[in-house]
């Protein structure tokens, strides 16, 4: 059996935790900054984890981390 192929953005955007939980950063915290409040560009700051949701899909894009 072939190995299989890691998605090349996906790794690059998603890392697991020991728990197996998937660790994703924030959206819209590259460009158009100025209209969005200091509170909220912090917030973005921080690591969120995937929804459980979307889990088995993401775990297929990277099956070797």
């Amino acid at each position: 059996m072939p190995k299989q192929k890691t998605h090349s953005g996906a790794k690059k955007r998603f890392s697991l935790t020991k728990n197996g939980k998937i660790k994703r950063a924030h959206a819209n915290k590259s460009h158009i900054l100025n209209k969005k409040t200091t509170k909220r560009k912090r917030g973005l700051r921080q690591t969120a984890y995937a929804d459980k949701t979307n889990e088995k899909a993401i775990k297929k894009l990277i099956p070797y981390k």
